[in-house]
């Protein structure tokens, strides 16, 4: 059984940086498709951004967060800096156990397994 597990929100202000974590166990993590979303309240899960071999974005973040990987302790990471108010929402891990290379997999109906989500804050 595949579970997935985020962790690292909380509250900072805008300009500021958080690094979130997502810790998979169970299945062959090297060979997963990880993606983060978010969802503010009120509007639809968003994609953020995912790594297979390399990592891809979504527009509102892209030269700011960056997503990485590490296969050995079965970890992905979402690095965010510069953090606006309109950054604030849930961050989900979520996880696909096969991808295709040169395939971008941005939408939510992609993935398996999800994480309970994370509350990232950005003040004004």
């Amino acid at each position: 059984q595949v579970q997935v597990v985020e962790s690292g929100g909380g509250l900072v202000q805008a300009g500021g940086s958080l690094r979130l974590s997502c810790a998979v166990s169970g299945g062959t993590f090297s060979s997963y498709a990880m993606g983060w979303f978010r969802q503010a309240p009120g509007k639809e899960r968003e994609f953020v951004a995912a790594i297979t071999r390399s990592g891809y974005y979504g527009d509102s973040v892209k030269g700011r967060f960056t997503i990485s990987r590490d296969n050995a302790k079965n970890v992905v990471y979402l690095q965010m800096n510069s953090l606006k108010p309109e950054d604030t929402a849930v961050y989900y891990c979520a996880a696909r156990e096969r991808y295709y290379p040169g395939r971008y997999y941005k939408n939510p109906d992609e993935y398996v397994y999800w994480g309970q989500g994370t509350q990232v804050t950005v003040s004004s």
